[in-house]
């Protein structure tokens, strides 16, 4: 078998059974996925009353009410899902910058020191991303 017609979007079988790029497949999913339904959630509030998860002190900085805010944080969250699915090296570093303000939001606003340590894991596993991604996606080069 030739692989010669392959190309880095199109995995070799090798590739697939790399236990690393399989943890690259799971994490770049996860990271595409969930950011994009946690931002469309912002519109609809079905998962939670996401203004309460706002810090008063965000809220007071932010013009507009709280849903308004998640209106925008909503808006980044689904322009972050999508960087992660096309690029995904730069795409888990804006999400792991983003985990950051999300953290020492909930830091910040009482009894949600729970979320902010999950916050905290999904951040990590954010910067293993991006260290996959380094290995596993090529660079991007203008031709």
């Amino acid at each position: 078998m030739s692989t010669e017609g392959r190309t880095a979007r199109t995995p070799s079988r090798e590739a697939l059974s790399d236990p690393a790029y399989q943890a690259f497949l799971v994490l770049r999913t996860v990271f595409t996925v969930a950011p994009i339904v946690f931002g469309l959630d912002k519109f609809a509030n079905l998962l939670t009353d996401w203004p309460a998860y706002l810090a008063p002190w965000i809220n007071d900085i932010v013009p507009g009410s709280g849903q308004d805010a998640m209106y925008v944080i909503g808006v980044i969250e689904i322009v972050a899902g999508i960087a992660v699915a096309l690029i995904p090296r730069y795409g888990a570093l804006l999400v792991a910058a983003w985990l950051i303000g999300i953290i020492i939001n909930l830091l910040t606003l009482s009894g949600f020191y729970d979320v902010a340590l999950r916050d905290f894991g999904l951040l990590i596993a954010a910067i293993a991303l991006a260290r996959l991604a380094t290995k596993y996606t090529p660079p991007r080069h203008s031709s």
